[in-house]
């Protein structure tokens, strides 16, 4: 692929401010990928945990894995953008054109599309989208496909071009319009692979650095709450349909897994330390706050651990 390469020594482009600004100053030679679970605004957890990482300057991961709102998270990350998803979050929550209802009955979409990817990115706080595109480290987001209820691997490689991937990965089901992209029918990822860890391996990683949206006693209930509108919006995709009613499972065993690598040493899991209870819209600041906080504790609780897994 241009633009980001796939073999394990890449140039990285290391934060704005920080040691150096030469693209190749520093040398990625690990097989340490980065995985980032979404969660709509439980992403608060994960801004806080990459924010820690930047400002340490631990930013030479061999690949970026993201999933919904883990896919945002994972582009501040790579644009060295230190607390753009917090202050976004907290400065627009209550704009009815970022996330609510009124966006969904305006534009289809629950999460203002317009208003999230062109206004506040190219106007009110503008995204660095040259630093994002001189970062060589390569970048994976994760949708499903309508059409067959699997995962679609969307490499992003240039910003504001390889948007759409992004917006695909963090779509929700019966929330979101279906976006086409490079001629497939997709929505959010999390649907089918939420934490992409198998993915990561399999590309070639032999550790995972994890940020996880839910504490390490959680395990997610049976049924989607609102199947009876998926079913009759996506009567058309079986196979969809049944990704919905079988998530919980998959992600139950994903999870386990996950905590099996971090037992054998192969993986750091960085999660919240209690139980996580946002409601999806109309979450109050300090509670956004206090996540984003515990994110930032988590992270310094393992950040000697990352650094001896990139070292």
């Amino acid at each position: 692929m241009p633009g980001r390469k796939t073999q394990s020594n890449r140039s990285v482009r290391t934060q704005k401010g920080g040691a150096s600004a030469n693209p190749s100053a520093n040398l990625c030679s690990n097989d340490v990928a980065l995985v980032l679970e979404g969660g709509g605004m439980r992403g608060m957890f994960t801004g806080g945990a990459i924010d820690v990482l930047l400002e340490n300057q631990l930013t030479n991961f061999s690949h970026v894995y993201g999933v919904s709102a883990g896919a945002i998270n994972g582009t501040n990350f790579l644009a060295h953008d230190t607390g753009r998803f917090c202050r976004d979050v907290l400065a627009f929550r209550d704009n009815p054109d970022f996330f609510s209802f009124y966006s969904l009955a305006k534009t289809g979409n629950v999460m203002g599309r317009e208003f999230i990817f062109k206004d506040i990115n190219n106007d009110i706080d503008p995204f660095s989208y040259d630093t994002f595109n001189k970062n060589k480290i390569p970048y994976t987001v994760v949708a499903s496909d309508v059409t067959f209820g699997t995962p679609v691997y969307l490499n992003v490689e240039k910003l504001p071009r390889d948007m759409d991937a992004v917006i695909a990965s963090s779509s929700l089901p019966t929330l979101s319009e279906i976006v086409e992209y490079k001629g497939k029918r997709l929505l959010d990822g999390g649907t089918t692979d939420s934490i992409p860890v198998e993915k990561a391996l399999a590309d070639g990683a032999k550790k995972l650095v994890v940020v996880l949206t839910q504490d390490r006693g959680y395990v997610r209930p049976e049924g989607y709450s609102l199947m009876s509108v998926a079913s009759k919006r996506y009567h058309s995709y079986p196979y969809f349909l049944e990704a919905l009613k079988t998530r919980p499972a998959r992600y139950n065993a994903q999870r386990k897994f996950i905590f099996e690598l971090e037992s054998a040493g192969k993986a750091i899991v960085i999660a919240p330390s209690k139980p996580v209870n946002l409601s999806l819209l109309g979450q109050g600041g300090e509670d956004l706050l206090r996540l984003y906080i515990d994110g930032r504790r988590q992270a310094n609780a393992a950040l000697k651990s990352i650094q001896k897994f990139l070292n």
